[in-house]
């Protein structure tokens, strides 16, 4: 079952960097992170409960120009840095992916990965990817194993109760990706993922798509031209916004 979206993946010449840009403003903290040590990329992750967001550099350039991650990180990078990717988590990851596939998905089969914390311990998941990674393109799917580091039920616990410098615990409520052909964007997305769209509220010919509690907006690139959205529920007075990292922030109070 798909169960929403997991985590975004963004590309920064510095995870540190980054990490301490966003704990100023919007007041989002890192808690986490490492390094793909087969893939040559590192990260720093900031926690919004399950869901997460995923500051990725590279620390070896000729690993990662040669990895699934790397390189679209480098392309990301090499063109001022942003939104890479993104995944939807999965409970049955096997079952998924062969039920899209058995509907002409091209996710591939699923695979193992991890990533070693700074402490030593190792994180584990296994994923599928469609056929090629862009922050327009259909994301990947992904299990992680809820006996390894950061997803065990402690873990969990931990991150629900988590505070964040902007006054409590945030939630990730909707990713807003510009695209240039809504339609065709819908029809990929569809295809690999099977996520259905609808006209969107917010008029202007976005279309959204709800995954789990979560939503993803596709919105007409104007212009060619237009940032990636990450909308997020946190305990503040009033909204707040910043633009950083290739992509705007919005936080609106908590419900």
């Amino acid at each position: 079952m798909l169960l929403g979206i997991d985590h975004l993946v963004i590309a920064v010449a510095d995870p540190d960097e980054a990490a301490a840009q966003l704990e100023l403003e919007p007041g989002l903290a890192a808690t986490g992170g490492g390094r793909h040590d087969t893939l040559g990329t590192l990260n720093r992750l900031i926690w919004l409960g399950d869901s997460y967001v995923e500051l990725i550099g590279a620390f070896d350039r000729r690993l990662a120009e040669a990895s699934w991650l790397g390189a679209p990180t480098l392309r990301t990078l090499d063109m001022g840095g942003g939104l890479v990717t993104w995944a939807i988590a999965s409970d049955e990851l096997e079952h998924d992916v062969a039920a899209l596939r058995r509907v002409g998905s091209d996710l591939g089969e699923p695979t193992a990965g991890e990533r070693r914390q700074t402490d030593g311990n190792i994180v584990r998941w296994r994923l599928s990817m469609p056929r090629q990674l862009g922050p327009g393109d259909p994301p990947f799917l992904i299990e992680h194993d809820p006996t390894s580091a950061e997803w065990t039920a402690t873990d969990r616990a931990n991150r629900a109760a988590q505070r964040h410098p902007i006054g409590g615990a945030v939630r990730l409520e909707a990713l807003e990706l510009p695209v240039d052909d809504v339609n065709g964007t819908i029809q990929r997305f569809h295809r690999t993922t099977g996520l259905l769209f609808r006209p969107s509220l917010s008029g202007s010919g976005s279309r959204d798509a709800d995954i789990g509690g979560q939503t993803v907006r596709l919105r007409p690139r104007r212009g060619g031209s237009g940032s990636v959205v990450i909308r997020l529920s946190a305990p503040v007075a009033e909204p707040r916004t910043a633009k950083l990292l290739g992509c705007r922030w919005i936080v609106r109070p908590s419900a």
